[in-house]
């Protein structure tokens, strides 16, 4: 009976050993994924720290009336949990899968193979200074301000058609004589000539000129694309000074919810009727929302930090049914009109049920 129950123990032992060092190899192996959680959310309408660490407004005006604001527009944010240099182990990444506010996604699709943190950190960057100025062209346009828009050349890619056409800050005004304020209205005018050619109105050192470039085709899988081989950016000349203070965060993600913002501080009331509503979608200057990632972590994020109504990019609607959190109400936008008319209504104490919002797709 001794020797069984020893055998028994000795067993026990062997089993237990295998589990610690089971645990120890899970605690420390490295992992190809990385964790998003929900990271900072911040209110438009309040403040924020600057470098200093004082708070400030988060957006500030001059130039134009303001007027009071109330409750929230909260932007939200995503944190990624591991890098390149360091990884979550594997215990860590058991803990995320089981929670719901948490995503474990493959490493590459972060940190992509060759990009540094420091770089991706400075893409970001750059990302969320473009969006404060589409944010602002947006809500400036809607508020019928003129922006001052012009579409500026960055580079002419090499052995494409624009190369040797057009030159580095090239203004183009003009497409095929109809007048451009965007790249997007340039893109869509070289679509749809079909390869053709066209002709752009270019101001270059204070001359205006003509020039004619035949689109060269792309095709990628059954989709085709016309292109002369442009970078392009918008440029602004603002009526008002619109600044936006927001340190530490990076991408494109919160341009819907600066534009409302900015609306907000410009027009009397309160879009939001003194209400917590939170949001997230990237903006052009028309008006356009479009979609962003991580919407779920940002889901509870807006949920934990008080809101009970969101405002997500219909495009990312996939991922959002299913995965609302208790107590808030997810309502889809493709616009900036749309989810002014949304704010109206939720200020207005109106039939929220009523209004768009994210659906499971239908059986066909």
């Amino acid at each position: 009976m001794d020797r069984t129950r020893s055998g028994k123990l000795g067993v026990g032992l062997w089993a237990l050993a295998v589990a610690l060092v089971a645990l120890v190899v899970l605690t420390f192996l490295p992992t190809p994924y990385v964790v998003q959680r929900p990271g900072p959310v911040y209110n438009t309408l309040g403040t924020a720290a600057d470098k200093d660490g004082t708070q400030v407004p988060l957006i500030s005006v001059k130039g134009a009336k303001t007027y009071d604001t109330a409750g929230s527009l909260d932007l939200t944010t995503v944190q990624v949990v591991g890098n390149r240099e360091r990884t979550p182990n594997w215990l860590e990444l058991a803990l995320a899968w089981v929670d719901p506010s948490r995503a474990v996604v493959p490493l590459d699709s972060v940190f992509p193979q060759g990009v540094t943190t420091e770089q991706r950190d400075e893409r970001n960057a750059t990302l969320m200074v473009d969006s404060q100025h589409e944010a602002t062209a947006a809500a400036l346009n809607e508020l019928g301000y003129d922006t001052g828009a012009k579409v500026v050349v960055v580079e002419a890619v090499k052995d494409l058609p624009a190369d040797g056409i057009l030159d580095s800050e090239d203004v183009i005004t003009a497409v095929d004589g109809a007048a451009v304020t965007s790249a997007k209205q340039l893109r869509a005018a070289v679509q749809d000539g079909a390869g053709a050619p066209v002709q752009l109105t270019v101001q270059r050192g204070g001359e205006e000129k003509t020039v004619e470039i035949t689109p060269q085709k792309h095709t990628e899988g059954d989709a085709t694309t016309w292109l002369i081989g442009v970078t392009l950016r918008t440029d602004y000349d603002f009526p008002i000074d619109v600044a936006i203070q927001l340190d530490n965060v990076g991408g494109p993600s919160a341009g819907m919810m600066f534009a409302l913002g900015i609306i907000d501080t410009l027009t009397p009331g309160e879009l939001n009727g003194g209400k917590e509503v939170a949001g997230t979608g990237t903006i052009e200057a028309d008006g356009t929302v479009g979609p962003i990632g991580g919407i779920r972590q940002k889901l509870y994020g807006a949920r934990d930090a008080g809101a009970k109504y969101f405002l997500a990019p219909e495009s990312n609607c996939s991922d959002v049914v299913g995965h609302v959190p208790d107590g808030l109400t997810v309502l889809r936008t493709a616009t900036l009109e749309q989810s002014l008319k949304a704010l109206s209504v939720i200020a207005d104490g109106g039939d929220v049920g009523a209004l768009p919002t994210c659906e499971a797709a239908k059986a066909p």
